[in-house]
């Protein structure tokens, strides 16, 4: 067999397994729950990619933690903007302690993400869908169609994109409360982080706000359940984020990793705390100042591990045009992105497998 007609072939039995796993409307958690002992093909990475990993270490360092606990005391506040300053940066990571968020929220946001997605197959299908635009959806692998390999997870996303408000009865009855609780206390967070960073800008405190940075929220809810081969695929390959800002909550569970120096780093789980880190389009209107960076969630053999990110992706509907802040240009700081809308990005960044970054398509040739 030629090696035009091999790939022809290949290609055409991995279409074939991935619509047969899409046909289920199961997930990964079904395929768990069906009994198998290795994980399917349409899983396993490149092996490519597989030489690659064994050409990076890992360092055994943290990254940076800021304490909110007194941001309401002047001389507080400003040890704050500075680290925050420096985390976003040096890494686009941070975690935050003390940010005003009762445990009970966090834990219980956690088991209702759980509860969602171990429940019957049928009351999970009544919410699968692959139409972004729906405000509730549930399923697995967002590129599953144009990804190298299929992610080991499921997710349920709540998307705030076109409203600022949802209804209790608009969600998922076993997650619905503790899922409102959530939204509203981390929308408040989400505020103060960018006040905090519209300051480590040197701009005014509502800036970023102002340009409608907080809003468009989405929270994907992920559910990785334990992989019978862990070192053959990954919970979420390596990627940038593309909105202005992530909070994620993550369990007990670890595998999250931020790859900074040519090293992946591990971020080890801390109860009560987030993990911040800086998005594309922060990047893009901070002309750099900022930094995207690169991360991945590894498989694990034991879990599952529950992680829910809030995406906070400015307004997206009227077409709102974003570029580089005026204020943070000059002769010797020119614009490096081009103009943007939250639509122009996302689609272009939907478009490619998870962990191609859309940075350099919306990059001026200065």
């Amino acid at each position: 067999m030629s090696g035009t007609k091999k790939t022809s072939v290949e290609s055409e039995n991995r279409m074939k397994e991935l619509k047969a796993f899409e046909d289920t409307k199961s997930g990964v958690k079904g395929l768990l729950d069906s009994g198998i002992l290795t994980i399917p093909k349409i899983f396993i990475r490149p092996q490519d990619d597989l030489v690659e990993e064994s050409n990076h270490g890992k360092l055994d360092i943290q990254i940076p933690v800021i304490d909110l606990m007194g941001i309401e005391i002047v001389e507080i506040r400003k040890e704050i903007v500075s680290k925050v300053r420096r985390a976003s940066k040096d890494w686009g990571f941070f975690r935050v302690v003390n940010h005003g968020i009762p445990l009970t929220v966090l834990n219980d946001m956690l088991e209702g993400i759980r509860l969602f997605h171990e429940q019957d197959a049928v009351k999970k299908q009544e919410f699968y869908s692959r139409d972004y635009l729906k405000k509730v959806r549930y399923g697995s692998n967002v590129d599953l169609y144009w990804s190298g390999a299929a992610n080991w997870r499921d997710s349920l996303t709540i998307s705030l994109m076109f409203s600022d408000h949802i209804e209790p009865d608009e969600l998922p009855e076993i997650l619905s409360n503790s899922a409102i609780e959530y939204i509203n206390q981390v929308t408040i967070l989400g505020e103060t982080l960018f006040d905090i960073l519209s300051e480590s800008l040197n701009l005014k405190c509502d800036h970023l706000k102002a340009m409608g940075c907080a809003k468009g929220r989405a929270f994907v809810c992920h559910y990785y359940p334990p992989c019978p081969d862990p070192d053959l695929t990954m919970g979420t390959s390596k990627h940038t984020d593309p909105p202005f800002l992530t909070i994620l909550l993550q369990g007990q569970i670890g595998g999250l990793q931020v790859f900074r120096n040519n090293q992946w780093i591990d971020i080890r789980p801390v109860e009560g705390s987030f993990i911040i880190n800086i998005g594309d389009l922060l990047q893009m209107v901070s002309n750099d100042e900022f930094k995207s960076a690169e991360h991945r969630v590894l498989a694990n053999s034991v879990g599952p591990r529950i992680s829910v990110a809030c995406f906070f992706s400015g307004i997206a509907v009227p077409a709102k045009i974003y570029e580089p802040i005026k204020e943070l240009i000059s002769e010797e700081n020119v614009p490096l992105y081009k103009e943007f809308t939250v639509f122009d990005y996302m689609n272009n960044f939907y478009s490619k497998p998870i962990g191609k970054s859309g940075l350099d398509d919306f990059r001026l040739q200065n």
